[in-house]
């Protein structure tokens, strides 16, 4: 088997204002991306100047992922405190409102709003992405096909999106909701292979629907510049620990998948309705979901699912050398997401402010783990 499934986590983030809690002004966000910039140019900016993305480079170990990802976390918080700002890691940022929102001035963000419009400027959101290195001899296309029933036990665990603009949502990753106003976004469809994905892209750029297939912003999709395949069905995780052990996870689920090549293969129409059903429930409930389970024609608890789903991981985890990290999972199902916590602190805030979930957002941010 050729290939040692190199990885690679994006995280997006916002900034708050220290006092308001709420958007910062637009001077201070200029300030602060001319003090990153400075000391990290490979750090990028997001759709919104009140966002920012970090990226630990290629890496086989976790722990060296980890290090890497906690230093920029720790110095970027350090530098938004800096600018009277903090630096915080969710799906959704529970006061700002997307209405006082400022683009970053770069031409493929300009161009996004100009297309999109209203969808454009709404999608005031942050995701964790996972890219994961698939072996050459391996298609894509088909490992992708396969990997998506367990798209929603994933974003189950990075819960993070209940509040949007000051309000209770109902739900435990309500990000979802808002990122798929826009256009190829969701689950990918069921392609027949390479060919039959190939022929959807190139009708797509020729009829000018998309420049090119980083346009395609799927929940799981093939990466265009390299030779991985990206996860990206997660919200932002305020935990490091949470980011590490869903990265972990999908991981061992790729080699696990390129493994056994027959698992979960043949899916249909009605096992994609069936996953799509799955995504709304981790949506709604986030580890506290039951799951429709296809082959078992039965309902899994959220717990269920992953402890299977550990136990069929546990030679890909060895050989990975991650499975301290994928047994962090289940701690998380234990304790419960970021959501879970965010919630506790509103409830047992007095009045309605929401200003100590966002102060606790930050906290655990700059210390990286809950």
């Amino acid at each position: 088997m050729d290939g040692n499934y190199q990885f690679g986590i994006e995280e997006e983030l916002f900034l708050a204002d220290a006092v308001t809690r709420a958007t910062p002004d637009e001077r201070s966000l200029r300030a602060f991306h001319t003090a990153v910039h400075d000391q990290y140019p490979e750090v990028e900016r997001e759709l919104m100047q009140s966002q920012i993305e970090i990226a630990s480079p290629p890496a086989t170990s976790f722990d060296e992922a980890r290090t890497y990802l906690g230093r920029l976390r720790s110095v970027i918080s350090q530098i938004a405190t800096d600018h009277s700002m903090l630096l915080l890691a969710s799906g959704t940022h529970p006061l700002a409102h997307w209405s006082s929102q400022q683009n970053t001035e770069k031409p493929r963000y300009e161009a996004l709003t100009q297309e999109m419009q209203m969808v454009a400027r709404r999608n005031h959101v942050c995701g964790m992405h996972v890219h994961v290195e698939v072996p050459q001899s391996v298609d894509r296309i088909d490992l992708m096909n396969r990997l998506v029933p367990y798209l929603p036990l994933l974003l189950a665990l990075s819960a993070s999106s209940p509040f949007w603009q000051g309000r209770n949502t109902g739900l435990s990753a309500y990000r979802l909701s808002i990122w798929g106003e826009l256009p190829r976004t969701g689950l990918p469809e069921i392609f027949a292979d390479t060919e039959d994905y190939e022929r959807f892209v190139d009708l797509m750029v020729r009829t000018g629907a998309i420049k090119d297939a980083s346009f395609l912003w799927w929940a799981i999709r093939p990466s265009r510049k390299y030779p991985t395949l990206e996860l990206r069905v997660a919200d932002s995780c305020t935990s490091l620990d949470t980011s590490i052990a869903i990265a972990a996870l999908y991981r061992c689920l790729v080699r696990y998948a390129v493994r056994n090549p027959s698992v979960d293969k043949g899916l249909t129409g009605a096992s994609r309705a069936i996953v799509t059903e799955n995504l709304w429930r981790a949506q709604r409930y986030g580890v506290r979901a039951s799951f429709i389970d296809e082959h078992q024609n039965r309902a899994i608890s959220c717990a269920e699912f992953l402890r299977t789903l550990t136990d069929q991981l546990a030679e890909d985890a060895d050989e990975l050398g991650c499975l301290s990290e994928i047994e962090r999972a289940a701690d998380i199902v234990t304790r419960g997401t970021s959501a879970d916590c965010q919630i506790a602190i509103a409830d047992s805030a007095s009045g309605d402010s929401l200003m100590p979930v966002v102060d606790w957002i930050a906290r655990t941010t700059k210390e990286n783990s809950d």
